[in-house]
């Protein structure tokens, strides 16, 4: 005979017609209550509470141990109190868990993000240098088709005049810096002479009572001389200075801006070549997008030509600008220190020294003391 089960309406547990448990749900809850456990958590070390909609006190579910086969020994009932609170929380708790017709659980995961694809190191050296090779061809057979007057450049005739003279120029720039490190290395060595002959004169003036004042009216003449001398040198190794940072560093970055876009003249050329026989060709399925692909060439080429060819015409002219101002100041130093230093006049050289703001070392100066060398 079927007990009556309590008033509760939370804890009613539903008897089938011939008086026995209905235990299809116990299965099913238990089930899922498995698979909402944590891994090694058996039901024996666990207990569920959960209220109920009328009754304050909460359920409990206990799992006894179950016996082993064989045994003798009748398993130990379990009290079952479900809720629906209990449930909303077991599947709030177990809301990662997707469990299939299967019966199966299997973990959720988030968004699926396609990894993209890992590209070659080897490959991509090996695009760049298929890609270099082909440009290195297309230009060499330019290069060679212009020396044998069968190949079309393109030539800025304005430009190229400009580029001539600067190289002319250049030269001619060199010429002068030689010439005056050779006067700069005579002066020299001819101050250095006076200086010693000066000396003598002044041991000698010393030791000769006869000729006392002779070797030294010579002597001071020579000293003088010397300081004059270095003088002068210190305003030509100053022209040469400048003149050096102008040829050597100012027209070398334009003469390598102007090489930079020789380089961009021909590979525009070549890839010009290139599609003019593209076009020559026939047109069909297979050489249609050989032709686009090289008129996208050609745009990029020419593109990096006209930027090469107004960076070309912007530092020429600021070099000429600049070559004016720097050769106009160093011309007329040169001028006057030269002038001076032949004229005898010592106020007038040191004052052109003063007024190109240069200085003089002093003999020694750089020489450490003996205090320093201890």
């Amino acid at each position: 005979m079927a007990q009556e089960s309590p008033k509760n309406s939370a804890a009613e547990i539903p008897v089938t017609s011939n008086g026995q448990l209905d235990d299809s749900h116990e299965h099913s809850f238990n089930r899922d209550l498995k698979c909402s456990l944590p891994v090694g958590l058996g039901l024996s070390e666990t207990k569920i509470t959960s209220h109920g909609f009328d009754s304050a006190k909460e359920g409990v579910v206990e799992a006894g141990q179950f016996p082993s086969k064989g045994s003798s020994a009748s398993p130990k009932s379990s009290v079952i109190s479900p809720s629906n609170a209990a449930a909303s929380r077991l599947a709030g708790q177990g809301c990662d868990l997707i469990i299939p017709t299967g019966g199966r659980a299997q973990q959720k995961s988030g968004p699926v993000v396609l990894a993209d694809e890992v590209k070659n190191p080897a490959m991509e050296k090996l695009e760049l240098v298929r890609k270099w090779s082909l440009n290195t061809y297309k230009c060499t057979r330019q290069i060679i088709s212009e020396k044998l007057g069968r190949g079309s450049r393109t030539v800025d005739l304005e430009l190229e005049a400009q580029i001539d003279i600067l190289r002319d120029n250049k030269k001619k720039y060199e010429n002068i810096l030689r010439l005056a490190q050779t006067l700069s290395t005579q002066l020299f060595q001819m101050v250095h002479t006076q200086r010693q002959l000066g000396d003598a004169f002044a041991d000698l003036s010393l030791k000769s009572l006869e000729l006392h004042e002779e070797f030294g009216y010579n002597a001071d003449t020579q000293k003088l001389l010397a300081k004059n001398g270095e003088t002068l040198l210190g305003a030509i190794n100053f022209f040469i200075a400048s003149v050096n940072t102008l040829v050597n560093k100012t027209i070398e970055d334009t003469l390598l801006t102007v090489k930079q876009y020789e380089s961009a003249r021909i590979e525009y050329d070549a890839y010009r070549t290139d599609l003019e026989e593209l076009n020559l060709g026939p047109r069909d399925a297979n050489t249609l997008p050989k032709i686009e692909q090289s008129q996208q060439l050609f745009q990029v080429h020419k593109e990096k030509y006209d930027k090469m060819r107004n960076d070309v015409s912007i530092k020429l002219k600021f070099l000429e600008e600049n070559k004016v101002k720097v050769l106009h100041n160093q011309l007329v130093l040169f001028h006057n220190a030269i002038a001076a230093y032949f004229a005898g006049n010592q106020k007038q050289l040191e004052q052109t020294l003063k007024q190109f703001h240069i200085k003089l070392k002093t003999p020694g100066a750089d020489a450490p003391s003996w205090l320093e060398e201890q």
